[in-house]
């Protein structure tokens, strides 16, 4: 019975499946090419300047969520469904682009001068965040607009392309460079705008622009909600790396950030199962109307996600040193968060429900009490003790928290599912 309902299932959801898979193969190949990446940068820069670069790096992320305020949001819906309009929301997003340029670089200003005054010059901070915010972004647009367009191997490959140019640099850094992180800037700048340019000459769909300013203001609301929402959820989900850094250092933020980029690279496939359930899910709400479904969901989210923390740890236990010596520090503390993982990418698929129902003024709500929670958490973890295990394993403890509070949140936002139009 349970084979004939798994065929049934394959059956129906053939598309979905092909598409999967088709994303899986592009992040495996990721998957391989960031590890390559992973180990020159780490095993390259100190472990105090990794920490700084990631710090660094998680601000930009958080910074990109800003650029167009927010208005890739209607452009992937409208590269979803009505594919027609595709040239008329790009002229907007690039609109979008020159009107948010000035807040993001007061916002990066304000946040250099916060965080990274005595720790790192400013020219460097601003060659990481010109990468992150512009460049790798654009990049990710591109890989977006491509998957809802159903091109879901031209995504992959783009990413895979990105990718494979960020580890070039940073093989190169680490052959032919000094180390320093001031060096690096210049290394991962050019990275990522050859990334971007290759993304727009190669891989965007090609558009004629037009400019319709009566169609963007009806997709206002929805952009800002959405891009509130984007930089609330990557600050709860980087916020700890600018806490490790600001309550223990640089060297205690290089190890958490080794930590938690391993955590990252275990990520790769169940991120490629929500973006495909994010179309799926825009199309068509009903499936989550099933508590068994949502269940059967949420399970398989924390399967793989453990199983892929356990295959790393396991990895690193047999092979202490494959990594290189700087991330043999780290490498056995891996296993001491083994629910984080699980944790925080059910956290991840949360918004991701409520992104794909409509739902995005609540998804910014949400993720702003968790954000919140996050930081009150590590604050207090990081302030409990300074022994690196103790924290460590903490972190776990917290992570749940943070997960029940997401999924109670989420699931009573999703109570009275309805599907609203596009």
């Amino acid at each position: 019975m349970m084979i004939v309902r798994l065929k049934h299932l394959a059956s129906a959801n053939g598309e979905l499946i092909r598409a999967y898979l088709s994303m899986v193969g592009g992040s495996a190949g990721r998957l391989v090419i960031s590890l390559v990446y992973f180990i020159a940068i780490a095993n390259t820069l100190s472990i105090s300047e990794f920490g700084l670069f990631a710090t660094a790096s998680a601000c930009g992320i958080m910074l990109s969520r800003l650029l167009a305020f927010g208005f890739v949001s209607p452009l992937y819906r409208i590269a979803t469904v009505k594919t027609r309009l595709l040239g008329v929301y790009t002229a907007g997003f690039l609109g979008g682009v020159v009107l948010s340029a000035p807040v993001i670089a007061l916002a990066a200003w304000l946040t250099h001068a916060l965080i990274f005054t005595d720790q790192m010059a400013l020219a460097t901070f601003a060659k990481i965040i010109v990468a992150e915010v512009l460049c790798w972004r654009i990049m990710e647009i591109a890989v977006i607009v491509s998957y809802g367009t159903n091109r879901f191997g031209s995504g992959s490959v783009l990413v895979v392309v990105a990718t494979a140019l960020k580890t070039i640099a940073a093989v190169l850094f680490a052959w032919l460079a000094d180390g320093s992180l001031a060096t690096w800037g210049w290394y991962y700048l050019a990275a990522n705008g050859l990334a971007a340019l290759i993304a727009i000459l190669f891989f965007y769909p090609r558009v004629r622009l037009r400019w319709k300013p009566a169609l963007y203001t009806r997709r206002w609301v929805d952009a800002v909600s959405v891009a509130g929402a984007e930089m609330l959820f990557y600050i709860q989900s980087e916020l700890d790396k600018v806490l490790v850094l600001s309550l223990g250092g640089p060297e205690t933020a290089g190890i958490y950030a080794i930590i938690m980029r391993l955590v990252d690279l275990t990520a790769l496939p169940v991120r490629a199962f929500l973006t495909v359930l994010t179309q799926k899910l825009m199309r068509t709400s009903a499936m989550l109307n099933s508590l068994r479904n949502r269940l059967l969901l949420e399970g398989v989210v924390a399967a793989v996600s453990t199983a892929g923390l356990l295959g790393m740890a396991g990895f690193l236990w047999l092979f202490p040193n494959a990594l290189g010596t700087n991330v043999a520090v780290a490498a056995p503390l891996l296993i001491l968060v083994v629910l984080v993982p699980a944790f925080r990418n059910l956290i991840e698929y949360h918004s991701e429900l409520l992104y794909a129902t409509g739902r995005t003024v609540v998804r910014m709500l949400i993720l702003a009490s968790l954000g919140a929670m996050k930081a009150l958490l590590l604050a207090y973890v990081l302030g409990l003790t300074t022994d690196v295990v103790i924290w460590v394993e903490l972190l776990n403890l917290a992570f749940l928290v943070l997960y029940l509070q997401s999924a109670l949140m989420t699931y009573r936002a999703l109570r009275s599912i309805s599907k609203r139009p596009i």
